[in-house]
């Protein structure tokens, strides 16, 4: 039987490979991915994948060609992929709906936010910062795929105990934050977020997590406006015929 070849596109990462260690297959800041074939197609019709909401996971981990560690991705270069997948999929052209006026943006014109390599060290997801309002000194870490698992894991548990309670800022940051004054047992930085974290500095923290996330500037300028938004990814992203 005649051997069939399918094309591959090399996908640049946010991160530039800079925070993952020396033996993941994530260090060198590039992946190799597959254009989508039927059997994408059919991942993104899967409904048990959909109501567990895995779908996109489970697809981007079809298109992957690289050995990587998809639970370690780190958030912002899991959207570069999703980004790829996208245009390998359906091509770049996106059409939405945005405030009553037909949008389309051409995805293969997106650009990585540039980051400031200064502030990294090299094979290590390891930040410092002290609260401006407190000044207890904190490190954290940029959250990846398996932390946003654990953080819905314990949500959906919590949700199960309390319908009405969703403390969803709280958590991430009780599994951002790595350590407190020296002290990093789980304990102790959840006691320091539920007890002692000023909303002023939660707030600080955030701000200061969003401007050094490597990460895809999903921005676009809608018509006629002034200010870039965010781009909106609905149903259309994946599944253009909706």
């Amino acid at each position: 039987m005649s051997e069939f070849k399918l094309p591959t596109e090399i996908v640049e990462l946010p991160s530039k490979g800079l925070l993952y260690s020396e033996e993941s297959g994530l260090k060198s800041g590039k992946i190799e991915m597959k254009y989508m074939t039927a059997r994408e197609e059919d991942i993104l019709t899967n409904q048990s994948y959909i109501s567990k909401g895995i779908v996109l996971d489970k697809l981007m981990q079809s298109l992957i060609v690289s050995e990587i560690n998809y639970n370690k991705l780190l958030i912002g270069d899991k959207n570069a992929i999703m980004v790829a997948a996208r245009i390998l999929g359906y091509g770049s052209e996106y059409s939405f709906d945005y405030n009553g006026t037909n949008e389309t943006v051409d995805l293969s014109l997106l650009e990585n936010k540039e980051i400031d390599e200064s502030l990294f060290e090299e094979g290590s997801n390891n930040f410092s910062f002290t609260l401006p309002h407190s000044k207890n000194h904190i490190t954290f870490k940029i959250l990846t795929h398996e932390d946003e698992k654990n953080i819905q894991r314990e949500l959906d548990g919590l949700k199960k105990i309390n319908k009405e309670n969703s403390p969803e800022l709280s958590t991430r940051l009780k599994y951002m934050i790595t350590s407190v004054e020296d002290k990093s047992e789980k304990k102790d930085i959840r006691e320091f977020v539920d007890n002692y974290l000023l909303a002023k500095d939660s707030r600080a923290l955030r701000e200061y997590v969003r401007k050094i996330q490597p990460d895809v500037d999903l921005t676009f300028f809608p018509d006629d406006a002034e200010n870039r938004v965010t781009l909106p990814i609905g149903v259309e992203f994946f599944w253009p015929d909706v």
